[in-house]
């Protein structure tokens, strides 16, 4: 028998979406899994505490560089960020000279430029998704005046745009395996869950797509 019968099963023929739900779970042990921890001291003889303890220290090691690798991660988010932003602002400066555009770009450019590597998972999101609303922007402005396709310095510009955003994307993709990884490891009964539960770590929240970037993607292309 199965739970997950697909010939059974009734189906939802209207579909369903999904969304990433930006909540941080702690990690929280019982009181068994606390005796568990506290028994191997009354073990004859006490080197079964020992031996205890070494293995709690190998998972907190393990826990400390999944830590560092998903600042690792992050930090080649937040580099390919930067080099879009500026990307963005020299697109925005040549477009400047053949169009009227809107100052209100420069300026948000001018702000998020300085706020490249946004600590926090949130953070990053949010300045992701203000990077992303930049580009589109500039994109829109880029699309509404063919002949400036022509100018080769704003194509390269533009074609460095695109490079950048699906490094972005392969970057962001490297990044949510680790927190996944994070996230599992760290509820993984015993040693790792009781090391992550005392140092009082939660789950990741792993990057999301902006809702404007969700609603195109349901857009009609052809």
């Amino acid at each position: 028998m199965n739970e997950l019968d697909e010939m059974n099963a009734t189906t939802m023929e209207e579909g369903r979406d999904v969304a990433v739900i930006a909540k941080q779970l702690p990690v929280k042990i019982g009181t068994g899994t606390k005796v568990f921890d506290v028994i191997w001291w009354f073990l004859p003889p006490i080197i079964g505490g020992v031996i205890w303890m070494i293995i709690k220290a190998k998972a907190r090691s393990r826990l400390q560089q999944l830590q560092q690798k998903i600042q690792h991660d992050a930090s080649q988010i937040d580099n390919y960020l930067e080099q879009r932003v500026q990307i963005l602002q020299n697109c925005a400066r040549l477009l400047d000279k053949a169009i009227d555009l809107d100052k209100e770009t420069f300026t948000k450019i001018a702000a998020y430029r300085s706020r490249a590597g946004a600590e926090g998972d949130a953070a990053r999101n949010d300045y992701a998704e203000t990077v992303g609303n930049i580009a589109r922007s500039v994109n829109i402005a880029f699309e509404n005046y063919p002949d400036l396709k022509a100018h080769h310095e704003l194509a390269d510009a533009m074609q460095q745009n695109s490079y950048l955003q699906r490094e972005i994307t392969a970057a962001r993709e490297v990044y949510n395996d680790t927190v996944n990884t994070w996230n599992t490891e760290i509820f993984s009964w015993p040693t790792k869950q009781i090391v992550a539960a005392k140092a009082g770590y939660t789950t990741r929240i792993p990057f999301i797509a902006d809702k404007e970037t969700k609603e195109a993607a349901r857009g009609v292309f052809f």
